[in-house]
C-alpha cells in the first residue's frame, strides 16, 4: 500500500527521533512519553519495541526494525528490515524492500506524526543521523528527543561512576569501529575509558588498550544487559578479563555477539564496585516471581516486586464473574439510593468493582453514597473506593481482615443510628465471620453475592512447564483459593521455588498440597507479603556473601532430591 493510503491528516507531517534509553522502561523521558502518545506511526528498533509501544495511543501503526541477518548489525551501511507488528487502522504494505528512512519520510509526507524510536540516545548509540539528514534533504521537519545513552546509563546501573572528586577525563570508544589511532589516543591517556563492545570482543579491546600503553592491572568492569533485570557485571583488570569471563562460563558462548559496556580506569569506581553496586544487589534482583492473582489486583503488587529487582509474571488463577441471579444485587443497590442502609461494608477490591459497575449500569455515581457510612476491610480496598470518589469512614486500625474490621465496628445504637441495616456485597465463597460479628453487634445484615469467583483457564504450556520444572524463583500465594487453583490449572511448583504465603490459613492449604512454606507475611497484606519475600531474598544474599559463595537465584540450583515440607 502506498503512503497515500494513510488516513487523511495534516498537509505536512513530522518526525520525532526518540531515544528509548538502554533498556529499563523507567528511563524514558517525559518528553518521549508525550511524543509516543501523539504518534500516528511508530517505527521502532526491535530491542525497544516493548518499551515504547505501551505509551503509544490505540490505533497507531507500529513497525519493528530488525537488523538484516545477512549483514553486520553494527555496520554503518547495514539496512534494517521492517516488519509490521500491529496496525489497527493502517498498513504500510511490504516494508522489507525499503529502509527505515524511506518509510519514515513516506509516512511524514502523508501528513503523519512519526516517531522513530531507537535504543539509547539517537546521537550517540545509533546511526540515526543518516536518517535525520535524509529528512532534512527531503524537507521533512523533525525533532530529536534525547535518551539516556548506554555508555552513560549502564555504568550508573552497574555501580561504576565515571568520574571521581578529581574530575577524571572520560573517553568513549566503540570497539566495533575504533581505528588504531583511536586506541593509541585513549591508551596514552590516564582517564576513564568507556568501551562499547560485544561479549566476544571485549577481551580483544582490553588487549588493544594494553598494547596502547595502559597497565595490565588497570581495573575493568564489564556489564551485559545493562539496566535490565538480566544485567550481569564482572570486575577484573585489563589483563585478567578474558580469564574472568571464561571462569564465569560466559565465553565461549553462542550469544557472544551481545553488546556490552566496559569501564576502564584507575580513577573510575570499578575497583570500588562492591560498595556501589546498588542495582544488582537489590534483594530480589533477577528473581522470576509468579503472581497468581486476577490481573487487575496484580498490578500494584507487580510494581512493588519490580522495585526489589524482581521480574513478576502474572498468572490469573481466579476469574471474576457476575452472580448467577443478579436480582438480589439489583435490589440492594436500589436500597442504597432509597435509604435502606446505614452502612455498606466492602471486603475486597472486587466488591468495589461489582458495585461500581452496577452503579454505572443505572447511571449512578459516587454521590449515591451520600448519607451512608462506608467501611473497607483494608488499604487496597480503601484505595479502590477513593478511586471511585468515596472516602471510607472506617478502615481497620489493626489487622486488615474481617476480624480486624469487627474490632473497630461500632455496636448498633438505636439512639444515634436511625437505621440498623448493613449492606455487605461479597464473593460467593466468602466466610461468614463478618456477618456473624455484625449480627452480634446488633446490626441487621443484607449479605449479598456481588460476584462469583471461578477457576481461571490454564496458563500457556511454557508457563506450566516453568512452574513444574523450577523456572520460577518464588510464588506468592495471597489466599487458599490461589493455592488450590494454581495447582489445579498448572500443577505443583517445583521444590526449588520459594513459597510465600499471606497468612496461616493460606500456609496450611499450601502444606496440604505438599508445599513447604518458606515465607509468611507478618500481617495479611499483599504488600507486607512482598516485603517479607524481599527480606528473605536479602538474608539469602547476605548468607551467600558471608560464606564466600556466589549469589544465585533459587531457580539456578537443582538439588538432587525434592525438599521435604516442614511439619
Amino acid at each position: 500500500m502506498s503512503p497515500t493510503n494513510f488516513p487523511a491528516g495534516p498537509e505536512h507531517g513530522h518526525v520525532t527521533f526518540l531515544g528509548a534509553g538502554p533498556g529499563d522502561p523507567g528511563l524514558l523521558t517525559l518528553r518521549a512519553v508525550e511524543a509516543l502518545a501523539n504518534a500516528d506511526v511508530l517505527v521502532a528498533e526491535h530491542e525497544v519495541l516493548d518499551v515504547v509501544r505501551v505509551h503509544a495511543r490505540q490505533g497507531v501503526a507500529v513497525l519493528n526494525t530488525d537488523p538484516d541477518t545477512s549483514s553486520d548489525p553494527y555496520s554503518v551501511t547495514g539496512t534494517p528490515q521492517l516488519t509490521i507488528v500491529d496496525s489497527a487502522s493502517t498498513t504500510v504494505g511490504d516494508p522489507a524492500s525499503r529502509d527505515a528512512a524511506n518509510l519514515v519520510m513516506e509516512a511524514a509526507r502523508g501528513g503523519k506524526r512519526v516517531v522513530r524510536a531507537v535504543s539509547g540516545d539517537p546521537g550517540l548509540d545509533t546511526y540515526a543521523a543518516e536518517e535525520m539528514l535524509a529528512c532534512a534533504a527531503a524537507g521533512v521537519p523533525f525533532e530529536v528527543v534525547p535518551g539516556i545513552a548506554a555508555a552513560v546509563g549502564v555504568p550508573a546501573y552497574a555501580g561504576v561512576p565515571l568520574r571521581d572528586a578529581h574530575g577524571a577525563d572520560v573517553r568513549f570508544v566503540d570497539a566495533r569501529t575504533a581505528s588504531d589511532r583511536c586506541w593509541t589516543e585513549v591508551g596514552a591517556s590516564d582517564g576513564t575509558v568507556v568501551v562499547s563492545a560485544t561479549l566476544d570482543s571485549v577481551a580483544a579491546a582490553a588487549g588493544e588498550l594494553v598494547a596502547a600503553g595502559r597497565k595490565p592491572d588497570t581495573p575493568m568492569a564489564v556489564t551485559i544487559a545493562g539496566t535490565t533485570t538480566r544485567q550481569r557485571t564482572w570486575s577484573a583488570t585489563l589483563g585478567t578479563i578474558a580469564q574472568t569471563l571464561k571462569q564465569a562460563k560466559v565465553l565461549p558462548s553462542p550469544d557472544g555477539g551481545r553488546p556490552v559496556i566496559a569501564v576502564v580506569g584507575e580513577r573510575s569506581a570499578a575497583a570500588q564496585r562492591d560498595q556501589l553496586s546498588w542495582f544488582e544487589s537489590k534483594p530480589l534482583f533477577g528473581w522470576k516471581v509468579l503472581v497468581p492473582r486476577t490481573k487487575e489486583q496484580a498490578v500494584s503488587l507487580s510494581d512493588q516486586l519490580r522495585s526489589y529487582g524482581a521480574v513478576p509474571h502474572e498468572v490469573p488463577t481466579i476469574a471474576v464473574e457476575p452472580p448467577r441471579t443478579p436480582q438480589q444485587m439489583e435490589r440492594a443497590v436500589k436500597g442504597l439510593v432509597t435509604g435502606r442502609y446505614e452502612w455498606i461494608a466492602f471486603t475486597s477490591v472486587n466488591a468495589v468493582k461489582a458495585v461500581r459497575e452496577k452503579f454505572e449500569e443505572y447511571g449512578l455515581d459516587a454521590r449515591a453514597f451520600a448519607g451512608i457510612k462506608v467501611a473497607a476491610v483494608g488499604e487496597q480496598t480503601a484505595k479502590a473506593l477513593v478511586a471511585f470518589g468515596v472516602k471510607p469512614d472506617l478502615v481497620p486500625s489493626g489487622e486488615q481482615s474481617a476480624a480486624g474490621l469487627l474490632e473497630d465496628w461500632p455496636p448498633y445504637d438505636p439512639v444515634f443510628d436511625p437505621i440498623d441495616r448493613v449492606f455487605l456485597p461479597r464473593a460467593d465463597i466468602a466466610t461468614e465471620t463478618l456477618v456473624a460479628g455484625l449480627i452480634e453487634l446488633g446490626w441487621e445484615v443484607d449479605d449479598v453475592t456481588a460476584y462469583r469467583t471461578v477457576r481461571a483457564s490454564p496458563p500457556p504450556a511454557d508457563t506450566r512447564e516453568a512452574i513444574k520444572g523450577g523456572g520460577f524463583d518464588a510464588v506468592l500465594f495471597t489466599s487458599s483459593s490461589t493455592v488450590r487453583n494454581l495447582v489445579g490449572i498448572a500443577g505443583k511448583p517445583h521444590n526449588v521455588t520459594v513459597i510465600a504465603c499471606i497468612g496461616p490459613a493460606t500456609a496450611k492449604t499450601a502444606e496440604e498440597h505438599g508445599l513447604r512454606v518458606d515465607v509468611m507475611a507478618p500481617e495479611p497484606s499483599v504488600h507486607k507479603l512482598a516485603e517479607a519475600l524481599a527480606d528473605f531474598g536479602l538474608q539469602r544474599r547476605a548468607a551467600a556473601v558471608e560464606a564466600g559463595d556466589p549469589v544465585t537465584r533459587p531457580s539456578e540450583r537443582r538439588p538432587g532430591s525434592r525438599r521435604r515440607r516442614t511439619t
